[in-house]
């Protein structure tokens, strides 16, 4: 099991709890404008297989931080689904 499974099982509960204007909150969250423009480079820069060891690093953390908000995204959905219904 790899670490976004087991943190997406971890949260599960959140779903039980999560007011319905917050998780509306949390389905809107976007990255700003200046960090989206830098993922973009570095997401170039790693298709064509030029990062730096310092850019993969970074490009590694973005990654990283763009599948926690995937999996609270995700969660808030389900919550509002569970409300819903």
């Amino acid at each position: 099991m790899n670490a976004t499974s087991i943190l997406d099982r971890f949260l599960e509960p959140v779903t039980q709890i999560l007011p319905q204007e917050t998780a509306r909150q949390i389905i809107d969250l976007h990255i700003d404008p200046q960090l989206q423009a830098r993922l973009d480079v570095l997401a170039e820069k790693a298709n064509q297989g030029t990062l730096s060891a310092e850019e993969h690093e970074e490009y590694a953390e973005y990654v990283e931080g763009l599948d926690l908000i995937a999996i609270f995204k995700m969660k808030a959905r389900a919550a509002l689904r569970r409300q819903m219904s």
